[in-house]
């Protein structure tokens, strides 16, 4: 199974359009979803990747689809993606679109990792998910082959997965069928904007009108904002994920545990990760931004090392312009697809720790293994919005590794502000200034 590299065919090679109602900037899963969901509201959208449509970390992460242990301002969001995710397939008549049901589990070993299942418990009630707390009794009959000394854990059954590598692509073959312009291969440079508002951008492959922009760039959005004139805090974390070969189907649902997270996927392997490791490359935005991150910092900082500098062209790495015009070559092109080494610490891990946690799966050989640079916030919830500073510039950017599951939610939020319309959730938790206006930075689960 090849990943979606800078070698990948080109499979959406539009033409350029003169005008339309709006660029979406990044065809990971928010922008892709949010192009969608903007044709059907019946507007002219151009896509715009500087690779590959779900090139980057909308194809390389877990595929957990997932309400269980978000944070509180987000889960009525996940909640909404879970039940567009379950009618996606059928609705675009896309089968790589499909949701498997199969719950996630998280089980803890100790008492302060329950104690944090708890506090999601309590959320999850007042929204009336069907989140439900277990005990070692519990786990010992449900899951008698799982390696652990478990005070307790949790399951949330109506989650589910998909297939990352196939599902994003599907998704922005529907939203062509909409009639989306789709151009791979074409980096946004610049916006023009006039008077404060948003005129048009200027693309590697010539310049389009439109008054609404989304900056949907991933890892990448906060380059392309600096690049404007706007602040956009957020720093990439590398993170490392493996496949197995096909194995027996013994593992229905997404587990965590302590030091390794699983999940069933399409082909008949697993994929597995340690789930404990964040690296972050140093650049000129993590000394910019320390104090934004302190708080987040100290509550994972167990799980965080800090790598010397970023390889050349990576997102943010020391060296890369920090300014360019319409005519220049930008950053983007330079990097088309980011695809970084897999962290042998992480799979050093998962080989060590397959069969003491999952016994049964010990004999299945690691396929392949992959990395993806995930963009965080410094709360790391999504930043989403119109920008204060500049009209007609909405942003989605910052899902802090819950990209995935929550991406269909994040396009229809998106397609209902670009449109006029009501959202239908409070996003007062992920405004852009939070981080300005003097308000507490309170970090959610990471």
């Amino acid at each position: 199974m090849p990943m979606i590299t800078d070698q990948s065919p080109i499979t959406f090679s539009d033409p350029l359009p003169e005008e339309v109602d709006v660029l979406v900037i990044g065809a990971g899963v928010a922008g892709t979803a949010t192009a969608f969901f903007l044709a059907e509201r019946g507007m002219k959208v151009l896509l715009c990747d500087k690779g590959r449509v779900a090139g980057e970390q909308s194809s390389r992460n877990w595929g957990w689809i997932r309400q269980q242990g978000r944070d509180a301002a987000e889960l009525p969001i996940m909640m909404e993606s879970n039940r567009i995710w379950r009618g996606l397939a059928e609705k675009t008549g896309e089968p790589d679109l499909a949701f498997t049901q199969g719950g996630t589990v998280h089980l803890a070993d100790n008492a302060a990792s329950l104690a944090k299942l708890e506090t999601f418990y309590d959320v999850a009630k007042q929204h009336q998910l069907d989140t439900k707390m277990l005990t070692p009794a519990d786990i010992q009959e449900r899951y008698p082959n799982i390696g652990g000394d478990w005070v307790g854990g949790m399951i949330t059954e109506s989650d589910g997965r998909g297939e990352p590598f196939v599902a994003i692509p599907a998704l922005a073959r529907a939203a062509k069928r909409l009639g989306v312009n789709i151009i791979e291969a074409c980096a946004v440079r610049t916006l023009d904007i006039e008077g404060g508002r948003v005129t048009g951008a200027v693309t590697e492959k010539g310049r389009v009108r439109c008054s609404q922009v989304v900056l949907a760039g991933g890892a990448w959005s906060t380059h392309f904002a600096a690049n404007a004139g706007i602040n956009l805090p957020q720093l990439a974390i590398r993170s490392t994920v493996a496949r197995t070969e096909p194995g027996p189907e013994l593992y229905t649902s997404n587990f965590r545990t302590p030091g390794l997270c699983v999940r069933r996927r399409a082909d008949g392997g697993y994929t597995v990760t340690s789930g404990d490791l964040i690296e972050h490359y140093l650049s000129p935005k993590s000394f910019k931004y320390f104090t934004k991150y302190f708080n987040l910092l100290k509550v994972s900082a167990s799980d965080v090392r800090i790598r010397l500098g970023a390889p050349k062209g990576y997102p943010g790495a020391w060296g890369m312009p920090t300014r360019w015009t319409a005519e220049e070559i930008s950053p983007f092109e330079r990097m088309r697809v980011v695809n970084p080494e897999p962290s042998p610490v992480v799979m050093r891990r998962i080989r060590e720790r397959m069969p003491v946690r999952f016994p049964e799966l010990k004999d299945l050989k690691i396929a392949e293994s992959w990395a993806g640079m995930i963009d965080v916030t410094p709360d790391a919830v999504p930043t989403l919005g119109e920008d204060s500073t500049t009209k007609g510039l909405f942003i989605a950017t910052g899902l802090s590794g819950h990209g995935f599951g929550i991406g269909p939610a994040i396009g229809r939020i998106m397609a209902d502000l670009v449109s006029g319309r009501d959202p239908g959730h409070d996003l007062t938790r992920f405004r852009a200034g939070r981080f300005f206006d003097g308000s507490q930075i309170v970090p959610g689960p990471y």
